[in-house]
């Protein structure tokens, strides 16, 4: 895998008026960071969201960091795992317990989290439970999502996504699980 920050990865948002992410995966010692930044502009709402992810070898999240700058200043969220207890600021979160991943609502980039770690092979599904994070409002909530790998077409594996509060979506990958496409979400510019 070629985890690098040499060549980060860009987003254009498909679902607000105006939108851009760049994104990293890092691969670490003792397992991986991904290294984001958003910048959102739609309905009068505007706001950067920057975030760090850590998790272990495994691909199990360990460690989140969410900076929201808003008009409303600047805001941030702490998640750590301790096994299966996370800790949200520092205080139990035990609304969380069993979650072994994170999804930062406004971007593409904590799909590889899931991705990479169920390593699921053309026509497997897997249900998981994961810490939601609403974005630019720093909510926190447990959803269960399901992945669904397809065969590949065109060299890019392709999965859809689906979440109750959601629906579902078609992802494209390239070979290190890094999105491509997001259906009507986002798409990779670089």
């Amino acid at each position: 895998m070629s985890a690098s920050n040499d060549h980060p990865a860009v987003w254009s948002r498909l679902d607000v008026s105006e939108g851009l992410g760049l994104g990293a995966l890092i691969a670490e010692p003792d397992g991986f960071r991904l290294e984001a930044t958003e910048v959102v502009v739609d309905r009068g709402t505007r706001y950067s969201c920057r975030f760090t992810v850590r998790a272990d070898l495994g691909w199990v999240t360990r460690a989140v960091r969410v900076e929201i700058l808003s008009g409303d200043g600047v805001r941030t969220l702490a998640l750590e795992s301790k096994g299966t207890h996370w800790l949200r600021d520092g205080a139990p979160a035990p609304e969380l317990e069993g979650c072994v991943d994170v999804d930062v609502a406004s971007t593409p980039l904590t799909n590889t989290l899931p991705i990479r770690r169920l390593g699921l092979r053309p026509g497997e599904s897997r249900d998981i439970a994961v810490a939601w994070i609403d974005i630019p409002d720093l909510r926190v909530r447990r959803v269960t999502q399901r992945y669904t790998r397809h065969q590949s077409a065109e060299g890019r594996g392709r999965y859809v996504y689906r979440a109750p509060d959601h629906g579902s979506y078609e992802l494209t990958v390239d070979r290190d699980g890094l999105i491509v496409d997001y259906e009507g979400f986002a798409a990779r510019v670089t």
